[in-house]
């Protein structure tokens, strides 16, 4: 049985109202469902791991084999809960360590 590499992605949000964590992670998914289908969507076991409201910043996981497709999915996005926001992909890495000595 194949491992499964996961990527960690370090996303920074530009917005004056702050969306709550769920809202974040149904926009992801809204933006990746649009550009991929619901099979795509699948393929890519997006979870949202951390999320610091002070820092404007979530951190979300998902397959390397994904990785180009959400990115590009992220892009895309404009709204979250119909207000207008911004969502930057400032660093990607293979664990969660590793990514927060990237920031520092």
């Amino acid at each position: 049985m194949k491992r499964i590499k996961r990527r960690y992605l370090l996303l920074q949000l530009d917005s004056g109202n702050l969306p709550f964590g769920k809202e974040l992670i149904g926009a992801v998914w809204a933006a990746v469902t649009r550009l991929c289908g619901e099979h795509g969507a699948s393929q890519t076991n997006l979870a949202l791991i951390d999320y610091d409201l002070e820092e404007k910043t979530a951190v979300l996981r998902t397959n390397l084999a994904t990785l180009n497709m959400v990115r590009a999915a992220i892009a895309t996005i404009t709204h979250i809960a119909g207000k207008e926001a911004a969502v930057h992909v400032t660093a990607v890495s293979g664990t969660i360590r590793a990514l927060h000595q990237k920031t520092r």
